[in-house]
């Protein structure tokens, strides 16, 4: 994925999405000349030495999933981080939040605003109002914004943005040819558009299987049509996904999709005991944001594949291209066709998913690429 496509306030595609905050781990992750975590409302820690002698610093504001919430926050960090690798004049250091709300948000935005970040990058949907905010009130100031929607253009506000209701769509499409029991379901943390949009590409690849081979696989836990469905109102609680996980089990489908970060441990928890209890691998899962099989490595055995997009790169060129003065404000969008969202690699299913299948997907990704193929969605629009 380049960092060079940017879009302007004209630019329409069919949908964006990234998923707000996930996670609840706040365990330390460093790298390169990165730096470690302090507290909310306190000013971060330096590097050391490392830190001293880089000339840029790269300020991120996670929310409450903090780095290691194996979803965007831990993507999004890690961009950080290969950033600070790939350039030894540039430090990145990041506050957690402490709570989902805007005063939390502002006041580590406002810390970093003081320390003179030569980039605030802040992460998810729900600091898009204080990150504009702060964006027009300090126009010397460089920001970018993982997951935001139909973000108006600013002039100094990277919004970074992913198109994913197309790996979506290959995700539905995908799940639907595994299924045994005709039946798959989906859930959502928190009903957000940047989660909906993924739900919506989920059930639209499934009707688009039911179209191709004449089958009537349903979907449980969400409706395209009518925008209703199933969300734990958390991304944090993994019981609460363990609970809805049992009760999509025993109405009798089989492949889970939680779009719900760290909640989805609490799935995957659930379609594993289930395998243990009926003796075989009656239920598989799909991960969402990230490789499950990297994230959440102890789950492999029963992730298909992974819905996941490029966090890692659109971070990672934000924050060089602030340092190297070709940073310019607008959205990046990232798509099937640049590699800013994509299905990851099967894994431990790479013989279980059928050759037929894994041809259609492929003639399905060149279809949505080049137009043939449609991902329509009622979740916001980027432009």
């Amino acid at each position: 994925m380049k960092h060079s496509a940017w879009a302007t306030a004209a630019l329409a595609v069919s949908a964006t999405l990234v998923v707000a905050a996930c996670g609840s781990s706040t365990s330390t992750a460093t790298s390169g000349n990165s730096s470690s975590p302090a507290s909310s409302g306190s000013s971060p820690a330096s590097s050391g030495s490392s830190a001293a002698a880089a000339s840029f610093v790269g300020c991120m504001v996670a929310d409450t999933g903090t780095i290691d919430d194996r979803s965007f926050n831990q993507s999004a960090w890690e961009g950080m981080q290969e950033a600070a690798s790939a350039n030894p004049s540039i430090s990145v250091k990041f506050l957690p939040s402490s709570s989902s709300t805007n005063a939390v948000y502002q006041s580590n935005v406002n810390t970093f605003i003081g320390e003179k970040c030569g980039i605030i990058v802040t992460v998810g949907y729900l600091m898009a109002q204080v990150t504009a905010t702060s964006a027009k009130a300090n126009p010397s100031a460089k920001f970018a914004i993982v997951d935001n929607p139909g973000a108006p253009v600013i002039a100094n506000q990277d919004s970074l943005v992913f198109n994913t209701v197309q790996d979506g769509f290959l995700g539905g499409y995908l799940a639907a040819g595994m299924s045994k029991t005709g039946k798959v379901a989906t859930f959502g943390g928190q009903e957000l558009p940047t989660v909906t949009i993924y739900m919506d590409g989920f059930w639209d690849g499934v009707q688009y299987y039911n179209k191709q081979h004449h089958t009537n696989v349903q979907v449980l836990g969400w409706s395209e049509e009518s925008q209703k469905g199933e969300f734990t109102n958390s991304f944090t609680d993994e019981t609460a996904g363990q609970t809805i996980t049992q009760t999509f089990l025993s109405e009798g489908a089989d492949v889970i999709f939680p779009v719900a970060g760290d909640v989805g441990l609490g799935s995957a928890k659930a379609v594993e005991t289930y395998n243990q209890q009926q003796g075989g691998d009656k239920a598989n899962m799909l991960w969402v944001d990230t490789d499950g099989c990297v994230s959440a490595p102890q789950y492999c055995n029963i992730f298909i594949s992974s819905v996941t997009k490029g966090i890692q790169t659109a971070v990672k060129g934000a924050v060089v291209d602030a340092q190297n003065g070709t940073f310019k404000g607008g959205n990046y969008i990232g798509t099937l066709a640049n590699g800013g969202v994509l299905l990851s690699p099967y894994h431990d299913f790479a013989s279980k998913v059928p050759a037929a299948l894994k041809s259609e997907l492929a003639q399905i990704t060149t279809g949505i690429e080049n137009g043939s193929i449609q991902t329509p969605t009622k979740s916001p629009v980027t432009g």
